[in-house]
């Protein structure tokens, strides 16, 4: 096998540039191209020439080789953003034509093959199921269990990456009933959901969600070694605990190194969670091109996740105030492609949120549109008066000129006596208003 262990890096997708280049002996001189292409692109048989980051930063054995086989791609694609490659022009000339179609893939909604309503208990049933996973595994740390089989996860993380396939605002949905108390547990399961959906809205492959899954399931998984009386000090942080609390990152690396079936890229992510572009992070003020793509995805992740739920030590901020910290974030502690587009994929008003409209009735976010951010797809509940209706759902980017139909503010949970918990529990009971 040409892999070796070793971890790292990513960094943003450039436009695409060829070059003709000499052809071996016995093949004509402009028979062979050089692109430049997004690591998701890449086919069997392409040699690549170049990567996005120094070869040593990613588990290869050989700078320079052919593809021949899908898990040396797999690999490509969870360290780099974009590799140089070297092929026939003709073998290439399709995968070019797909860059403008890749480039549009994050301006456009998700495809669901179900709705909401046939996919929210099924949703829920993965929910609790996972929740109950990664809380017997943390049991299992604090009563000094270190016999522990990470791989158990992927089964489960299987059955989240189903869900959001079908339609990701279900689990959405889910991610924002939150409970103070349970604020562990619950971040490694929203993080792993939101990963996976963040992954597939890029544009990664199918064969990669899994693997994004486990890496936001387990990427704090160290945090479980750190004394509970730094983890849940409802105060500011002395620089001797923070230091104390900033060795999470290594003590899961070592956690997860315990189980050989643990992919490498896992480790990685969960050792490099906390690593900055500008390379002010920890523990290893890696620089830019030494972080490796999963580890930005997860990073991003983490942080909206921690500011918008409650602590024991503060309230969470509303989505709004996440984005814009997010926002102005970009490109010092996160890559700044992947915070546009997660602000995209997540939008103004994310699915589950209750919104009032210009009309005066209420509804629920049912689905963002990412091309048309105040325009989302919604569920009304209460009209005008108030007063409970027929649940019906609106696609507000097909209503343009409905006047009627904008959203005029966010509401809290619970506002005019409506709840996402309760409609989630009205949809698993078969609708009922």
């Amino acid at each position: 096998m040409w892999f070796r262990r070793k971890t790292n890096r990513a960094q943003t997708t450039p436009r695409p540039i060829a070059n003709k280049v000499a052809a071996p002996s016995g093949r004509s001189a402009t028979s062979l191209r050089r692109v430049k292409l997004p690591v998701d692109l890449l086919e069997i048989g392409m040699k690549v020439v170049k990567l996005d980051r120094p070869w040593t930063e990613v588990p290869v054995l050989f700078q320079g080789f052919i593809l021949t086989d899908p898990g040396q791609a797999q690999v490509l694609r969870h360290y780099c953003e974009w590799v140089m490659v070297e092929d026939e022009e003709v073998r290439l000339a399709p995968v070019i034509d797909k860059l403008a179609r890749q480039r549009k893939r994050t301006t456009a909604p998700m495809a669901e093959t179900r709705s909401l309503l046939e996919e929210i208990p099924r949703a829920k049933a993965t929910w609790h199921k996972t929740r109950t996973f990664i809380e017997r595994v943390i049991r299992d740390i604090e009563q000094g269990n270190n016999n522990l089989h990470f791989q158990h996860a992927r089964p489960i993380i299987r059955h989240c990456v189903d869900s959001i396939k079908a339609n990701a605002s279900a689990m959405f949905w889910m991610s924002r009933i939150k409970s103070r108390n349970a604020y562990t547990a619950e971040h490694c399961l929203r993080v792993a959901v939101f990963t996976v959906a963040f992954a597939r809205f890029l544009g990664m492959p199918d064969e990669d969600l899994e693997i994004a899954g486990l890496c936001g399931l387990l990427h704090d998984i160290g945090k479980l070694k750190v004394p509970a009386s730094i983890l849940n000090k409802p105060g500011a942080l002395s620089p001797n605990e923070f230091s104390v609390m900033q060795k999470h990152t290594t003590l899961g690396y070592d956690l997860l190194k315990q189980d050989p079936d643990v992919d490498t890229i896992i480790s990685d992510v969960s050792v490099h969670h906390h690593e900055r572009i500008d390379g002010l992070g920890y523990p290893h003020q890696l620089e830019e091109p030494q972080i490796s793509r999963f580890a930005r995805l997860v990073s991003i992740v983490d942080a909206f996740d921690a500011i918008t739920s409650d602590r024991c030590y503060r309230d969470g901020l509303p989505t709004s105030d996440a984005m814009r910290i997010l926002y102005s974030n970009r490109g010092q502690q996160f890559d700044t492609e992947m915070v546009e587009a997660f602000i995209r994929m997540i939008g103004i008003y994310p699915p589950g949120s209750l919104v009032e409209l210009s009309s005066g009735e209420v509804a629920l976010i049912v689905a963002t549109h990412p091309g048309k951010k105040l325009k989302p797809r919604i569920e009304v509940l209460l009209d005008t008066d108030k007063n409970p209706v027929t649940p019906r759902v609106l696609d507000l980017s097909q209503r343009p000129d409905d006047t009627q139909s904008v959203i005029l503010r966010p509401l809290p949970d619970g506002a005019f006596g409506i709840s996402l918990q309760g409609r989630i529990q009205q949809l698993v009971a078969g609708d009922r208003p």
